[in-house]
């Protein structure tokens, strides 16, 4: 009995002494912590999709308090949130031009010649192996790689090939960094006009693997405001977008392969089978 006693004693005897000698550590070695912080994290929207570039919405406060980041980096926070964070740190921000992803490409499987593929449905993995299974190797593979990385769900794979949806995508630029074939680009919100293709290949080249591709006829340039509207490089014509058309250039030009688009209708599936 004495030495359960003893044993007792002793057990709680180390552990007050353990537990003062964690509380002096801890006390000398505490990292003072801003609470601005914190209340900058709680006035962030919360996606932590880091489209700020930052790991999250309590490292991107972080970053906003130390003053390297300024609250408009963050691309889903609201302009009324924007401006809450500048007044409460003292500081202004200007309201940033809201972007989103387009991917340059208009080929799904029903318009493009296809090639054998077995491997892993991943983007990625694919280009490695056998460049997808499709016959354009600058289009989109199709496997949802970018959709898969959107923290929104504003990318949708259909036939083949990934559609953004401008209302849903906040321009937080996941989906460009995941693309091994460089097809998705971020545009100012305000631009309906693009041009769905990235191949940089002689138009009859184009058209024997898809109907849809951009084949350089220039009709769009033509039929457009101003010569620098629509920018010519090679056998493919893209979208100034410093500069950009109307959305009336789609119809005026009639683009012979619809390469020519409007976003919105885009991704409304307008366009789906009527390729010429």
């Amino acid at each position: 009995m004495t030495i359960i006693l003893v044993s007792l004693l002793f057990a709680a005897l180390l552990g007050a002494i353990l537990a003062l000698i964690i509380g002096v550590a801890a006390k000398a070695f505490a990292v003072e912590s801003d609470p601005r912080i914190e209340t900058v994290t709680d006035m962030l929207p919360g996606a932590n999709c880091g489209g700020c570039g930052y790991a999250g919405c309590a490292d991107f406060a972080k970053a906003i308090v130390e003053g390297v980041a300024p609250p408009n980096d963050c691309p889903v926070a609201s302009a009324e949130a924007t401006v809450r964070v500048a007044d409460y740190m003292g500081i202004t921000s200007e309201e940033k031009e809201k972007v989103v992803a387009v991917v340059r490409c208009s080929g799904g499987i029903s318009d493009t010649v296809r090639s054998p593929y077995n491997g892993v449905e991943d983007c990625r993995s694919a280009v490695l192996v056998a460049g997808g299974a499709k016959g354009c190797d600058y289009g989109c593979i199709g496997f949802a790689s970018c959709a898969r990385a959107c923290p929104f769900d504003a990318i949708e794979i259909r036939d083949g090939l990934a559609v953004v949806h401008p209302d849903l995508c906040v321009g937080c630029g996941k989906c460009v960094d995941v693309c091994p074939k460089d097809l998705i680009i971020l545009t100012p919100a305000a631009v309906d006009v693009h041009v769905y293709c990235n191949s940089p290949e002689k138009g009859a080249a184009k058209r024997k693997v898809c109907k849809t591709a951009c084949i350089g006829c220039r009709k769009c340039v033509k039929a457009s405001d101003s010569e620098d509207q629509m920018l010519i490089d090679g056998f493919l014509i893209a979208t100034n977008y410093n500069n950009p058309p109307l959305p009336d250039l789609v119809e005026k030009a009639a683009c012979p392969t619809t390469a020519l688009r409007l976003a919105t209708q885009h991704a409304a599936g307008a366009y789906e089978g009527v390729s010429k």
